[in-house]
């Protein structure tokens, strides 16, 4: 999804925070269009955000490989049908080389605080070290799943083991022979419960409730695979898109509860039954809403770890933390000598910590209160040449993210190019048009499994759906393939 454009006479500054993902391609689509003026800010020492971050043992993607890259950078040699977390970061660090990104990467330095000088017409960007930097144009490229959620569980500061979140794996906690108690039963967990299982010597599951679990069915590809896939690249797009319409079509699983719905949520119950045959740990197993409402897993190995003799699931809630393990409401003690905490990100509060101030001083945290909203995910009315790649409502329950990005890039870079073609100072989304479409959405997300009756990081403590689309894939890309720019104020440069 290349964006073309002449190349501008006088580009404007760009500044990209974060180089995992969309950084990367926000940086990459800047510079095919003519535009070297950007910067990407990096608070880590290399690429990859989610996937340089989050090393736990097991970690891989629940999209197939060969979707779940560029569509303008296609892998032939991914390894498997479901790539691990180190393949990825490679993949990533080799497309951010070859396409000449990395010399543009600032890397550990963490954004602060960004505020718009409406009479300069730039963003004004403090570092956490105090340092101030300019840009015309500000791109948040950190994501939603990039900020650790550490609940407040009474007496956490008492134990006396080893604790750690499963976003900051601790790799020089040995496992081996240790009781360990996992809180949380998640998109994380369920990847690295079976690693952990095979080398503990007791692991507790801490679940506050149950999900939705679905086979992976990962395979490895052959070398004579791979040597396909490089000698008949249209096939292996055609395979690409193969992926990309299986993915679609769950959509209608949650779009409503007819047919689909339904076909959907037996043929989990029945992979449930056929992986568990011990009618107790099922029921446990059981969710009590509908299919969809939490994020559904994938996973080949998770099931089968949970019948093995050393792994418990606890359901009673966590009543203390002791100094030698974890006590549940029915008075039980759980001994731990190590705590993983797989309790999920901050997804709601999306660019938090950084503080945004738009126009007249405007907090972003304060326009959001009763929920993130944004035109399209990607623009905020009030806050001038600012664009989010995975902002809100544009989380995916079905399909791929990086084809999301793809579409916010293309359109983000058509904006940077606008202004620089006419010179303007700024664009500024209407307020009307945001409200417009954010009713829209709301409206149609009411009809989904993600608004229905169980909490999720889907939602805000209030019930309100701020990060997932509302729709099929292709309505988004439909709707974001060309920026309409009478829904912007468009203000030209003070000469």
């Amino acid at each position: 999804m290349a964006v073309t454009g002449r190349t501008p006479q006088s580009s404007p500054t760009v500044a990209i925070l974060g180089a995992g993902v969309s950084g990367l391609c926000m940086a990459i689509q800047l510079k095919k269009a003519g535009i070297d003026s950007f910067t990407l800010f990096e608070k880590s020492e290399k690429v990859g955000g989610t996937w340089y971050e989050n090393v736990y043992p097991g970690a891989a993607c629940d999209v197939p490989s060969h979707f779940y890259c560029y569509s303008f950078e296609p892998n032939p040699d991914w390894s498997h049908k479901f790539s691990g977390q180190a393949e990825i970061r490679e993949y990533l660090e080799r497309t951010a080389h070859k396409y000449g990104i990395v010399p543009h990467i600032r890397f550990g330095t963490e954004i602060a605080a960004a505020s718009f000088d409406e009479h300069a017409g730039r963003w004004r960007l403090r570092t956490t070290r105090g340092e101030e930097i300019a840009a015309d144009v500000l791109v948040s490229g950190t994501g939603q799943l990039n900020r650790p959620l550490v609940p407040d569980l009474p007496g956490l500061a008492e134990f006396e083991g080893r604790q750690f979140h499963s976003a900051r794996w601790d790799h020089g906690c040995d496992l081996a022979g240790k009781n360990v108690v996992v809180v949380g039963n998640g998109a994380s967990a369920i990847q690295f419960i079976p690693k952990l299982a095979a080398v503990a010597k007791q692991v507790t599951i801490l679940q506050r409730s149950a999900n939705w679990v679905v086979p992976r069915g990962d395979y490895a590809y052959s070398e004579r695979a791979k040597r396909f896939f490089r000698r008949f690249p249209a096939l292996a797009r055609l395979y690409r898109w193969y992926f990309y319409w299986q993915l679609e079509k769950n959509f209608m699983a949650f779009a409503g509860e007819g047919f689909w719905a339904r076909f959907f949520q037996k043929g989990a119950s029945l992979y449930l039954r056929a992986s568990i045959p011990d009618p107790e740990l099922r029921r446990k197993l059981t969710p009590d809403y509908r299919v969809g409402c939490k994020r559904i897993l994938i996973d080949d190995d998770f099931y089968p770890s949970l019948m093995r003799p050393n792994v418990a699931v606890e359901t009673h809630p966590i009543q203390q933390i002791e100094r030698d393990g974890v006590r549940t409401a029915d008075g039980e003690l759980h001994p731990a000598d190590v705590l993983v905490l797989a309790t999920g990100f901050q997804a709601t509060s999306f660019l938090a910590p950084i503080q945004i101030e738009g126009l007249g001083g405007k907090k972003l945290e304060h326009a959001w209160q009763g929920g993130a909203e944004a035109h399209l995910g990607l623009t905020v009315a009030g806050f001038p040449n600012f664009f989010m790649m995975y902002g809100p409502n544009t989380n995916l329950g079905h399909n791929s993210i990086i084809f999301m990005i793809e579409c916010q890039v293309r359109y983000a870079v058509q904006c940077v190019l606008e202004i620089a073609r006419h010179g303007l100072a700024w664009l500024d989304v209407r307020s009307d048009v945001m409200a417009s479409f954010n009713a829209d959405v709301q409206r149609e997300l009411a009809r989904t499994a993600w608004a229905a009756g169980c909490k999720s990081w889907y939602k805000t403590a209030a019930g309100k759906v701020t990060n997932n689309w509302s729709s099929f894939t292709v309505a988004y890309w439909w709707r974001t393939r060309r920026p309409d720019f009478s829904k912007f104020n468009a203000v030209p440069r003070r000469s």
